[in-house]
């Protein structure tokens, strides 16, 4: 175990992530993403977020990594397990601390084991669940996770737990327009209308990025942060120094759609940029305009993914109104190790019933896409 993102040389962390050229395909898998959130004091042990990444190596050299962080609460993963904890706490356990496999704060699917063969995947999975036993935590949860990763889980006697997220995908659109022309009449006039009102009264948008990002701009993005974080949570996640340590470390790989009334800036909603994929994050607003939130959050970002020849928009978590807007239903998956047995029982025999839940809500809302007859898809994730 590496207790600390500083403990793991960056090169080696981003080589056995997937990568294009040494730069991980998925930002959010970046040593720098997670130096970032560890050096701003967001995800550390005064915040309930340990690390502890599982590195392997062979002859001196690293071969497997599962980023990981010992936990003393449940915030912050967008996989739920308040229920879990809550009976078997009644019943006279302790289930915190527990190991969370993450990229803390965030609900992007993203690879967890990360290595170049399924022996040392699998591996990977075998160390975490003695690392559990080691440490008298009651169980290991890798959220977010990829079909290949579940595969593996399931094989090793891991619970497996599946929900639903709402993406875009670009049909090799030559433009906004050429979506448009891809969808039923009703919703096409829909969307048009909710963009014309969005950007009324002179209502700008800029896209910024890369070395055009200042502190003006971060300062601005965290009041619309704070805005929406007091909203949802109560306490935000991130703080104001983890923008600008993400920004100077990372600033080709962000986008900031800001609106503007005038010079003054008053909504604006944070993105980073993968391989193929544009992964919207947090968004926030200082004056209430209708459909505002749309346009920045989901419509310009399917512009930016356009423009720039990428394949999917992922814009967070939950949302079934994402789906009259052509983001349409995909299956997330996670894995649960849990160590006593009795609990490993009544979670797994839920999660029969939550999965086969998730799999009919999932056939149901495919068939509400916006999309006309024959430009469906076939509901497949």
């Amino acid at each position: 175990m590496v207790s600390e993102t500083a403990g793991i040389d960056a090169g080696v962390w981003n080589a056995l992530v997937p990568n294009s050229d040494g730069r991980p395909d998925n930002p959010f898998l970046d040593h720098a993403f997670f130096l970032a959130l560890e050096q701003s004091g967001c995800a550390t042990a005064e915040t309930g977020w340990l690390p502890q990444h599982v590195l392997i190596e062979r002859d001196g050299v690293a071969v497997g990594l599962m980023p990981m962080f010992l936990k003393s609460h449940s915030q912050g993963e967008y996989v739920f397990d308040w229920g879990w904890a809550d009976a078997f706490d009644r019943a006279g356990g302790r289930y915190y601390p527990k190991l969370q496999c993450a990229v803390p704060f965030t609900p992007v699917p993203a690879p967890k084991l990360n290595a170049g063969t399924l022996d040392l995947k699998a591996r990977l999975l075998d160390v975490s669940a003695e690392i559990c036993s080691r440490l008298g935590a009651s169980s290991v949860h890798a959220t977010f996770v990829s079909e290949q990763e579940q595969a593996l889980a399931e094989a090793a006697g891991w619970l497996i737990r599946h929900d639903t997220q709402f993406h875009w995908n670009n049909r090799g659109f030559a433009s906004f327009d050429g979506f448009l022309d891809s969808l039923a009449s009703r919703k096409r006039k829909m969307i048009r209308r909710e963009r014309r009102d969005a950007l009324a009264d002179g209502i700008r948008v800029e896209w910024i990025t890369g070395s055009d990002l200042t502190e003006a701009h971060w300062d601005a993005f965290f009041a619309f942060y704070l805005d929406t974080g007091s909203r949802k949570w109560g306490q935000p996640y991130l703080n104001r120094t983890f923008f600008s340590l993400l920004s100077a470390a990372m600033a080709e790989r962000i986008v900031l759609i800001f609106a503007y009334d005038g010079d003054t800036p008053i909504a604006g909603a944070l993105n980073l940029v993968g391989k193929d994929t544009l992964y919207g994050r947090n968004w926030g607003a200082t004056r209430e305009i209708p459909f505002l939130h749309f346009e920045i959050c989901y419509y310009q970002a399917m512009d930016f993914a356009i423009a720039h020849g990428l394949a999917t928009v992922e814009a967070g978590a939950q949302g079934e109104h994402k789906l009259m807007r052509g983001y349409e239903p995909v299956v997330t998956r996670s894995i649960h190790f849990i160590a006593h047995p009795g609990l490993r029982r009544a979670v797994a025999d839920y999660l029969i019933a939550e999965r086969e839940a998730v799999a009919r809500g999932k056939e149901a809302l495919s068939r509400y896409t916006p999309f006309r007859r024959g430009e469906r898809t076939d509901g497949n994730d």
